[in-house]
């Protein structure tokens, strides 16, 4: 079955596939005739579709008081068909809702309303917190008309797709014409990079350099698409790991005797390789880059952290300036030329990104008013003395409490909560404040404040990335691949319904199958191949490379 059908050595790794096979070891089953083809891809597709749908259900009570983000992405099927597909997640992960077939349609504000106005009276009006989107100008045009209709629902920039437009702002300048000056400041970057690629396309495009490559490291190089996030970090970052097999490769014996290439091409990635000066401004870049690129990774997940991206915005542009300053000798007050344009760029998109809810959810985190997180930073202040997150507050609280009386109850709440009197001024609830979770913080000691409770476990439970539904296109490229092409748009998206959501069941402590492995959607075909470019992984991750491609 596995060698007549080609099927990927994965399967065997599912723990369907193990409990099918047990099941019918241990039980007497003659006669038994297997689902025939058209059987499996109609009314049997239908019924497993409608039994997730059915275990899916104890999820949706919760949404309530947990409330939920909507979050959409894009994807073009081999057929050139656009799809547009939305989930639903809250603190128990990403639930696959449905997608819609644009073929045809002009994917304006107007149509992209209608999509969304269908999914949220799916899921309920009332429970919806938030909507996560990329940063395309119609997607923000549909969010204004969204909130404009339903007031109590924000639209929220993927933060993530926010950082890695400023990293390629930062490091693959344009627009030279416009701002010449600031592009001097950083040019140099975008040179190292060209270079760099340059190393990579020479190895890997001659045989015999990329033979001799592979016996000075066991390492691959990275040939990382530039639609994934940080896509030039990730390839410096591995180029900098292999940099003592590089060296010792292009000062061998096999490098120099071998001429049938290019060797004026040879040559060059030779000199680039054994000059430290080119490995210093790799280090430099990877180290000025390096709290950027960190905030991508913990906010390229599901986990919630739309009240943390505030204060890691703040955190990140801090330790970006000190390591630039520390790599030109200055002292804080001095001026920094780089540092000016770097700042401006990363002050540009937080400008952009940053939303009031944003702000609300970072003042009901009971860590920002304790001594222990005052006391790391003396810059720092409790979010009801910061004016920009109260003024942005005060807006979420006036929209969401459009009752007079409530916005009064509210206020009071917020008061109490932030200056630590009332319900909250219990030394246990001080205590606890840096240490507890949040939201178990809120179960503990937020029942007399019932309006901000009810706001905490909404808020605190939420993402602040589309990383989610971006990984559901890669489920959808693995399900309708170049040899299914001929599924058609409903099969495809009941193969998606059922695939990604028994992944989510599958993660809950009362199932009894674990887990599916991390590279259960990845072909294993490609472990042959000398570069990384699974469509499943945002960012390199060397655990999850060694169990995809590395077979020991």
């Amino acid at each position: 079955m596995f060698y007549t059908g080609g099927l990927p050595f994965n399967i065997a790794r599912n723990p369907h596939y193990v409990m099918a096979f047990q099941f019918a070891a241990n039980n007497k089953i003659d006669g038994y005739v297997p689902p025939g083809y058209n059987k499996l891809r109609t009314t049997l597709l239908q019924k497993e579709k409608y039994n997730v749908h059915k275990l899916l259900e104890p999820l949706r009570p919760t949404w309530k008081e947990k409330g939920v983000t909507i979050v959409s992405d894009g994807w073009s099927d081999p057929t050139r068909k656009p799809l547009i597909n939305f989930m639903a997640t809250s603190g128990n992960g990403p639930l696959f809702l449905t997608a819609f077939n644009c073929f045809g349609e002009v994917k304006d504000r107007f149509f992209i309303v209608e999509l969304m106005k269908e999914v949220i009276n799916e899921i309920g009006h009332e429970n919806v917190v938030q909507i996560i989107t990329d940063n395309a100008t119609n997607c923000k045009a549909a969010e204004e008309i969204i909130e404009s209709q339903f007031p109590h629902i924000y639209w929220t920039p993927c933060v993530v797709h926010t950082l890695n437009l400023a990293l390629k702002n930062i490091c693959s300048p344009r627009n030279v014409e416009t701002n010449e000056l600031t592009y001097e400041q950083y040019r140099w970057i975008k040179e190292v990079h060209e270079e760099a690629f340059a190393i990579k396309n020479f190895i890997m495009n001659h045989n015999m350099r990329l033979s001799i490559f592979t016996k000075f490291t066991p390492l691959r190089l990275l040939s990382v698409a530039d639609t994934r996030f940080a896509s030039i970090i990730v390839m410096l970052k591995r180029l900098k790991l292999i940099k003592r097999g590089l060296q010792a490769m292009v000062i061998s014996e096999e490098w120099s005797s071998y001429r049938l290439d290019d060797t004026e091409k040879a040559n060059a990635v030779k000199e680039y390789i054994l000059n430290d000066d080119w490995w210093d401004k790799i280090t430099y870049i990877l180290s000025f880059t390096g709290p950027i690129y960190e905030m991508i990774r913990a906010c390229d997940t599901d986990k919630p952290c739309l009240h943390l991206v505030y204060e890691m915005w703040d955190s990140m542009i801090e330790k970006v300036k000190i390591e630039i300053y520390k790599k030109e000798k200055h002292s804080t007050s001095q001026i920094s030329c780089f540092y000016d344009v770097v700042h401006s760029i990363l002050v540009a998109r937080w400008a952009k990104n940053n939303t009031p809810l944003h702000c609300l959810a970072h003042s009901l985190h009971p860590r920002y008013y304790s001594d222990a997180w005052l006391m790391e930073d003396s810059t720092r202040c409790t979010p009801n003395r910061d004016g920009e997150i109260s003024q942005e507050r005060m807006k979420c609280f006036r929209r969401l409490f459009p009752n007079g009386d409530e916005y009064g109850k509210v206020l009071d709440e917020y008061a109490m909560f932030s200056m630590q009197s009332g319900p909250f001024e219990d030394l246990t609830s001080i205590s606890k404040m840096a240490t507890m979770e949040p939201k178990n913080w809120w179960v503990n000691f937020g029942a007399q404040t019932p309006f901000l409770q009810t706001l905490a476990f909404r808020l605190l439970g939420q993402p602040s990335s589309s990383s989610c539904a971006e990984r559901n296109c890669s489920t959808y490229a693995f399900i309708h691949s170049l040899k299914r092409n001929k599924l058609t748009t409903s099969r495809d998206q009941d193969l998606v319904y059922i695939h990604n959501n028994l992944r989510l069941l599958s993660r809950t402590p009362k199932d009894d199958v674990k887990m599916w492995d991390v590279g259960g959607d990845a072909f294993d075909s490609m472990e042959d191949v000398g570069f990384l470019e699974f469509l499943d992984l945002s960012l390199d991750e060397p655990d999850f490379e060694n169990d995809l491609i590395i077979d020991n």
